[in-house]
C-alpha cells in the first residue's frame, strides 16, 4: 500500500541528514583555516584588541601557567612579533601553534603559543614565554634566553614529500623516546640523528656550538631531572614533520632547583629526532603546571629537602 506519510518522512531526514553533514564540513578547521584563525588571533594580540578575534563564550588562556583575564597579560603587553616566526597545524586535533620571537615593548622574548580551535572559534590560548629577566633554574635571569642566537639558527621552513613522513604515532613515538631517554638518564634510549641539536630559549646547548654535548642525547648520566611529568602531545604536523611536546621537569629529591614548564618542538627526519627547539619556564614551588586538563599539577610540587625540625620537636 502506497503510504505518502512515510515517503515524506523519510525524505525529511534525508535532508536533516545531509544539512547536519554540511553543518558538520562546515565546522571543521582545515589547515587554511586553522593558519587564517591563528593569524586572527596574532593580530588581535597585538592590536590588545580581544574582540578582534574568533573567541568562545568561555575563552581560556594561560600565560606561564597562570590564568590570565580577558584583555590582560600577553594581551597588552605584546607589541610585535619577532625576527623569528614559525606556524604548525592539525588539523586532527583542531590544534595551531607559534614559536618564535614576540617583542614585548621593543624587548624580544622567545615564545610558544598553543591554540584550540573548536567549530572555527578559539577555545584555548595556552602561552609559554621565555624572557630574559625572569626566573632560571635556582635564580632570577638564569634562563638562558638568547633571541639573538635564535634568529642565527632559526627552525627550518618546509614540507616533507608525502613518501617521506612518519605516521602521526611513530612520531609522537620519536619524540616520547626522548623524555624517556631523560627520565632514565641512558640516552641510548633516544631515538635521534647523530649530533642532534637542541636550542633552550634561543639558546644552543647541544650540537655543533652547544655548551651541553655533542648531541641531544649526551651526558645525561647526571642531569637533575628525576620525573618527565605531564606529557602531552598536543599538535602533529605531518607537513612540517614537527611534534609539539608539553612536559614539566621534575627535580631530584632534596635539591632546590625549580621544575621547569617546557614547550618542545621536535623535527623528526626518517623517525629520528634532528633538531629539538624549546621554550620554557621555570615556576615558584607552589604553583600547579602546567595548569591544563588532564594534568592540572595535582602532584607533589616542593623539590627542596625538608626544613629542619624546630627545636624540641
Amino acid at each position: 500500500m502506497f503510504r505518502p506519510t512515510a515517503l515524506i518522512v523519510a525524505g525529511l531526514v534525508c535532508v536533516c541528514a545531509a544539512a547536519s553533514t554540511a553543518i558538520a564540513a562546515d565546522a571543521r578547521c582545515d589547515r587554511a583555516c586553522l593558519r587564517s584563525t591563528l593569524d586572527q588571533y596574532l593580530a588581535a594580540v597585538i592590536k590588545h584588541d580581544p574582540s578582534a578575534a574568533p573567541l568562545v563564550t568561555g575563552f581560556r588562556q594561560t600565560e606561564n601557567a597562570v590564568v590570565v583575564r580577558l584583555g590582560t597579560g600577553a594581551w597588552t603587553t605584546i607589541t610585535a612579533l619577532g625576527r623569528v616566526q614559525r606556524r604548525y597545524l592539525d588539523a586532527v586535533t583542531g590544534q595551531a601553534g607559534y614559536f618564535g620571537i614576540v617583542e614585548e615593548s621593543g624587548v624580544p622574548s622567545v615564545a610558544t603559543l598553543r591554540l584550540k580551535v573548536t567549530e572555527r572559534k578559539i577555545a584555548e590560548a595556552e602561552w609559554v614565554i621565555a624572557r630574559k629577566d625572569s626566573w632560571g633554574p635556582n635564580a632570577p635571569g638564569g634562563g638562558l634566553v638568547d633571541p639573538d642566537n635564535l634568529a642565527a639558527n632559526p627552525p627550518p621552513e618546509r614540507t616533507v614529500p608525502r613518501a617521506a613522513r612518519s605516521s602521526r604515532d611513530e612520531m609522537i613515538a620519536v619524540a616520547n623516546s626522548y623524555f624517556d631517554g631523560l627520565s632514565t638518564h641512558d640516552g641510548s634510549i633516544i631515538l635521534h640523528e647523530p649530533g642532534c641539536t637542541r636550542i633552550e630559549n634561543g639558546t644552543t646547548m647541544t650540537g655543533r656550538g652547544g655548551r651541553g654535548g655533542a648531541d641531544c642525547a649526551a651526558n645525561l648520566e647526571q642531569i637533575n631531572i628525576s620525573l618527565v611529568a605531564s606529557r602531552r602531545y598536543p599538535l602533529v604536523d605531518e607537513e612540517a614533520g614537527v611534534v609539539l611536546g608539553m612536559v614539566v621537569f621534575m627535580r631530584k629529591p632534596g635539591t632546590a632547583t625549580r621544575r621547569n614548564l617546557l614547550t618542545e618542538w621536535f623535527f623528526i627526519d626518517r623517525d629520528r629526532i634532528r633538531t629539538i627547539y624549546a621554550a620554557m619556564f621555570f615556576p615558584p614551588p607552589e604553583a600547579p603546571v602546567p595548569n591544563w586538563p588532564p594534568y592540572d599539577g595535582n602532584w607533589p610540587i616542593g623539590n627542596a629537602a625538608p626544613a629542619a625540625p624546630s627545636p624540641g620537636r
